[in-house]
């Protein structure tokens, strides 16, 4: 495949000072637009362009404000007194203006151009905005049909929004078109990048906040475009809204100059065109919007036709406003618009201090509202000549927005199940799968990994794909399904995107740094919860998420690297959304992965080792294991299980494999004692019944963990997060549990164990102790043994220091 080298080699049109352009900005000489001379576009729009984009935003504008403070008299058909104001005063005016001037703009680009568009807002509290501008385009009557565009609907949203019951003050789920929740900042770049891929006709317009500009994850998300196939995937126009100011601060795009500003983002590989004379604020954005589309049809209509643009510079937008713009410009002696005071409420007082409301009653007057509705309230013929005539054109009913999903094709995992007895990598043999998942699903599967795909041992997926990193020539323009970059909010933020708009995402990572995104995934799991609670979004894949290079295999790394906390964030999720699965060996992975990427509208969060470790059960055997969610191991079990005077329980894969030498161990050393071993595969079983969809029931949980013999868990994560888990059962005196205590540093797998009081030795004497109470052979002996065992854990941290290994043998199999 042939490539080019791209035209557009320089960084900023800034749109001033040259007089009497083209009509259109995609035919300035090239030259012009390489050496980022500054053009006027004052005449750019027609007469009825520019009528029609400004009242656009008046109503809308109007609309917003007046949901921030009236509850009644939402159309000042008579005199506004200070009981039509809202007792409480919520949402963000500050960006409202930014955010209605942009939608504006890209309806007049989706009129003009037949484009399928999706708006991302990164300042999700500017929702009044986007809430004005969905009743505009009627939207929000498509989906809730209490919200007519009309007179009384529109009377109910002004009243309704941050009302009980109505519109929180942020953008969420249950505002039609949203596919980012916008609650914490930084990620609403990488959600937008994550949309388009594979999406070759989709265009998202993001508009990233400049507080939130100055986030790290929405840093890292500006190197996006770079993991973008031109001839696969759609485009986002990115535009930073530089108003200059978060809740009382600056923010450090606003005090950027120009030269700053270009230089930053020419740095991160596109063109960029600065808007910022709101005398001709509408001409210059609807230059730069047209120049960016056409821009963007260059670089994908050359990757399209075989010769794409080697590393080419996608359009972005710098969008210079005054903070609140259009609202109150000043009270006693301070600025409110194009200061910090309009960020929120900019009279917050309006319902008590007689000067505010004056001020509110002149603002809200200023906008001539009854000129801008009909006498049946829905706005005037020019103000729709901007609404798409196609409903699925408009911002609020683009389907990917709430189309659900198509299933994956996928495979059936048995064929490359591992033989029973043998030693396999769980993440080896999951590479095997997701490897045919790819192959079978080329458009609608991503990877999305931290550059740790081949030290998780899952590089089995490299056999038929590849990285997508377009600016490396040996993966630009190959179709690579994986995705990886050292940034997990990346990551994150283009999986949510990616399956919000219908497809299904896998994010493998090393366990101990799935934390850094843990905010995010909890963010997700809250618009999950509304989404299932609107009666018109369809069901999502589940997020995937693969932990593995897990804290009892991070002995060669150290203390830093050994952290299972992610499984506790999770485990704090909605039950209807939480999933966590600890398969325990290579075939009850496989089933496990199977059955997440079936899933939808989840959190899955599946643990496991990619160090080779035994094959306890057949494929059949795991597949039941795995829908059973735990079960009796027999074959480590004493008589089957059967009248055990000890269960001793493994949740994980390296903890299990301890309980079994354990009760081998006691089997060689002390026949009397009865034994029970049990696996746990399906964490969220061990809730109380009714607590979670999973939990066991009573009589379930006692039938693996008997009624009241001594029972000790043996588990991956913090103790303290299955003693939350296993609160509300019956009879828990008789349980221990040891886990990740928090102690770590370079050493041996089994040192590890040692250190966290999860080794064979410390389970067997916890098994000794419990079954004292009830065996008298067990009793005594007890002391003897437990003086033994707890000196071969001394012995072994002995021999560790002088030999920097395990002895050998220590990890084979078990003899039952």
């Amino acid at each position: 495949m042939s490539t080019t080298t791209t035209t557009t080699t320089s960084s900023v049109l800034h749109l001033k000072e040259i007089a009497n352009p083209p009509p259109d900005p995609s035919l300035l000489p090239d030259f012009v637009q390489d050496l980022g001379v500054k053009i006027n576009f004052q005449d750019y729009l027609s007469s009825e362009e520019r009528c029609a984009l400004v009242k656009f935003q008046q109503l809308a504008d109007y609309i917003a404000a007046s949901m921030i403070f009236l509850k009644s008299d939402a159309l000042l058909e008579r005199e506004l007194s200070q009981d039509d104001i809202k007792f409480r005063l919520l949402g963000h005016w500050g960006t409202c203006p930014g955010l209605t001037l942009v939608y504006a703009h890209c309806n007049r680009l989706i009129v003009k151009n037949d484009l399928n568009m999706i708006y991302v807002v990164g300042p999700g509290h500017g929702a009044p905005a986007i809430l004005a501008d969905l009743w505009i385009e009627d939207s929000l009557d498509a989906f809730l049909p209490e919200y007519p565009r009309n007179r009384k609907g529109l009377e109910k949203l002004i009243k309704s929004f941050s009302w009980p019951g109505g519109f929180p003050s942020h953008v969420n789920a249950e505002v039609p078109g949203s596919i980012h929740e916008g609650g914490e900042l930084g990620y609403s770049l990488a959600v937008a990048y994550g949309a388009i891929m594979d999406k070759p006709d989709l265009i998202v317009t993001c508009v990233v906040g400049d507080g939130e500009s100055e986030s790290g994850p929405l840093a890292a998300a500006w190197n996006s475009h770079k993991f973008i196939d031109p001839a696969e995937s759609g485009a986002v126009i990115p535009i930073l809204h530089a108003n200059g100011f978060k809740i009382s601060e600056r923010t450090i795009p606003g005090t950027d100059d120009d030269k700053e500003l270009i230089a930053l983002f020419s740095g991160y590989g596109y063109q960029v065109r600065i808007v910022e004379d709101l005398k001709d604020m509408d001409d210059d954005l609807a230059a730069s919007m047209d120049w960016a589309l056409n821009e963007i049809k260059k670089i994908q209509t050359a990757a399209r036709y075989g010769k794409p643009i080697v590393k080419p510079r996608w359009p972005m937008i710098v969008l210079r406003t005054p903070k609140g713009f259009s609202g109150p410009k000043s009270l006693n002696g301070e600025p409110i618009e194009g200061s910090f005071h309009s960020h929120q409420v900019p009279l917050p007082e309006a319902k008590t201090n007689p000067k505010q409301f004056k001020l509110l009653k002149e603002w809200l007057l200023s906008y001539d509202v009854n000129k801008l509705l009909t006498p049946h309230g829905q706005p005037i013929p020019e103000i729709l000549s901007l609404v798409p005539k196609e409903r699925t054109k408009r911002m609020g009913q683009v389907r990917e927005t709430f189309n659900g999903y198509e299933p994956l094709v996928l495979p059936d995992w048995k064929p490359i199940a591992k033989e029973k007895g043998s030693q396999y990598s769980a993440m080896k043999a999951v590479g095997e799968y997701l490897d045919d998942v790819l192959v079978k699903n080329p458009k609608n599967v991503r990877i999305f990994s931290p550059d740790e795909l081949v030290s998780n041992k899952l590089d089995a997926v490299f056999n038929h794909t590849n990285r997508d990193f377009q600016w490396d020539p040996l993966t630009r323009a190959k179709g690579g399904r994986v995705t990886e970059i050292l940034a997990e909010h990346c990551c994150q933020g283009w999986m949510q995107g990616y399956t919000l708009t219908g497809r299904v995402g896998v994010f493998p990572s090393y366990e101990s740094f799935l934390g850094i995104i843990a905010t995010m995934m909890v963010q997700y799991a809250k618009f999950m919860k509304m989404a299932k609670e609107t009666k018109w979004r369809r069901d999502i894949a589940s997020l995937n998420y693969i932990e593995t290079s897990t804290w009892t295999r991070q002995e060669h790394n150290g203390f830093s690297h050994q952290n299972p906390a992610f499984i506790g964030t999770v485990i704090k999720v909605k039950a209807e959304t939480a999933r966590i699965y600890l398969p325990p060996d290579a075939n009850c992975f496989l089933s496990t992965v199977q059955h997440c990427l079936r899933s939808k509208n989840y959190v899955n969060l599946m643990v496991g080792s990619k160090a080779p470790t035994p094959v306890y059960l057949t494929a059949e055997e795991a597949e039941a294991h795995c829908v059973a969610g735990a079960s009796v191991w027999r074959f480590a079990s004493t008589e089957d299980g059967l009248d055990p005077d000890v269960v001793l329980v493994g949740i994980g894969v390296e903890v299990t494999f301890e309980v079994i030498a354990a009760a081998a161990l006691l089997k060689k050393k002390m026949p009397h004692l009865r034994v029970r071993v049990v696996n746990v595969t399906d964490l969220m079983i061990l809730q109380p019944d009714r607590a979670h969809p999973h939990a066991l029931s009573d009589e379930g949980f006692a039938s693996l963990f008997t009624d009241d013999k001594p029972i000790h868990f043996n588990y991956h994560g913090y103790p303290t997060e299955l003693k939350g888990l296993l609160f509300g059962r019956p009879n828990l005196d008789r349980v221990t549990i040891a886990g990740y205590d928090e102690e770590g540093t370079t050493t041996t797998p089994l040192s590890m164990m040692v250190l966290n009081k999860t080794d064979r030795w410390s389970v067997a004497v916890h098994a000794i102790e419990g079954a004292a109470r009830c065996n008298p052979h067990v009793q005594i002996q007890s002391h003897l043994l437990v003086s033994e065992f707890e000196h071969a854990r001394c012995k072994h941290q002995e021999y560790v220091l002088e030999n920097g290994k395990d002895p050998e043998g220590l990890f084979d199999t078990p003899k039952f």
